[in-house]
């Protein structure tokens, strides 16, 4: 009866992790769709909107210093309640903005809920997940891949209802699918959540003032932060690359950059058994090798060899749900404070990284190396994109020091 008991709530855990992360990738990739819409409507420009978008990030930011220490406190099924409800509510204050500034406070407000579901969702899934880590691990983030790949044609296509001759629009189209967070609560209300690990083998469980002093989680940082770099470089770069150097049509570039994201997504599904098999270093060193080769091929060898750039995805993939499950393998006991560590850091280097990007492609086309400014400009690109393969080398090398580091067991 007991074990029946336990696998109802296991399953009960796996619909809130999955369905969670499903919800995640909506409401983060919703906005493709309603932003010109938004912008119309209520007469915002380019920089105005890079306000609003750099805002949403400071919540994102703030919600993950936070939300470790909120679960401490009133524990992490109370904390997730919240999360759902408060993600909802901002689907409610989008409806009803009618200027700049409650629109602000309305996408902050959701951004906040973000925040606090990617914390409270990586927690309760390396609680949860004591086995096959990196497999569950994989497979949860493989649900925020469906979610991204749903959220713009679903959006697109709610904006277009009608009721009463009224068109949905961006308004109605955040409440419909905003209220969908709604639905996790649901089995979060039946279900018992696992508690975190109370002490390591040294009996000291990680903190943040342990997590300072330790080079492992220094770079565990260093390395994720390269590998996300790459991954949103590719998603931000690839298609004005492709458009700029090799001189692809919009559309052909945009279906090179979606099969990209097929193959991202279909290595979480697949290659998660894999991490698990072959040890969760070894496997990142392995898959950001691959995906760095695969991106900086192209640059040399030419646009018959572009379709590499989508490949690319089968080694992205699989690093950061990888990474996360080799911290909550290095800091079994402290795991919350670990991620909360880690992901807050990561946050703060790929937006500094990706910030970069941009910069090296300006400063390069300003060496005017080219005949041409367009083609300084192609020169600068090309050094930015190798700047994004680049990244992914760098995961692979500071995550071959963390394996040799575990190896001889050197802290």
């Amino acid at each position: 009866m007991i074990k029946q008991k336990e696998k109802t709530n296991y399953i009960l855990l796996l619909f809130v992790i999955f369905g969670g992360f499903f919800i995640f990738g909506i409401s983060e990739n919703i906005k493709g769709p309603a932003l010109p819409e938004m912008q119309t409507e209520l007469t915002i420009t380019d920089g105005t909107l890079g306000i609003l978008l750099a805002i949403n990030s400071f919540g994102f930011f703030l919600a993950c210093t936070y939300t470790s220490w909120l679960i401490a406190k009133i524990g992490a099924k109370t904390t997730n309640i919240l999360t759902f409800i408060l993600m909802a509510f901002s689907g409610v204050f989008i409806y009803f903005s009618n200027n700049f500034t409650s629109l602000v406070i309305a996408y902050f407000l959701l951004y906040i809920g973000n925040g606090m579901l990617e914390i409270g969702l990586a927690i309760i899934a390396a609680r949860l997940f004591t086995k096959n880590t990196g497999t569950m691990l994989n497979l949860s983030h493989f649900f925020y891949g469906v979610g991204s790949t749903v959220a713009p044609i679903a959006a697109a296509y709610v904006m277009g209802w009608e009721i009463s001759s009224t068109v949905f629009g961006w308004r109605g189209m955040y409440l419909v699918m905003m209220s969908l967070s709604l639905l996790p609560i649901i089995p979060v209300l039946w279900s018992k959540f696992p508690k975190e690990q109370e002490a390591t083998e040294s009996g000291e469980p990680a903190s943040f003032k342990k997590l300072t002093k330790d080079p492992i989680a220094w770079l565990i940082v260093f390395a994720l932060t390269m590998g996300v770099t790459a991954e949103l470089g590719i998603a931000a770069w690839l298609v004005n690359y492709l458009v700029r150097v090799n001189e692809w049509s919009i559309g052909d570039a945009s279906g090179l950059l979606s099969l990209f994201f097929f193959t991202f997504m279909m290595a979480r599904l697949l290659f998660g058994p894999l991490t698990d098999r072959i040890g969760y270093a070894i496997s990142i060193v392995i898959f950001s090798t691959f995906a760095g080769l695969l991106s900086l091929l192209p640059l040399f060898i030419g646009d018959q060899i572009a379709f590499l750039f989508a490949i690319a995805g089968l080694g992205i993939g699989p690093i950061y749900p990888t990474m996360m499950a080799l911290v909550t393998k290095q800091y079994r006991a402290g795991t919350d404070a670990a991620i909360t560590f880690v992901v807050v850091l990561i946050g703060i280097g790929g937006v500094l990284t990706n910030l970069l990007i941009g910069y090296i492609i300006e400063f390069v086309t300003s060496l005017s190396f080219g005949s041409s400014w367009e083609a300084s400009r192609q020169i600068g690109m090309q050094a930015g994109y190798f700047f994004i393969g680049l990244t992914a080398i760098l995961c692979a090398v500071s995550t071959l020091e963390i394996y040799r580091r575990q190896k001889k067991g050197i802290e």
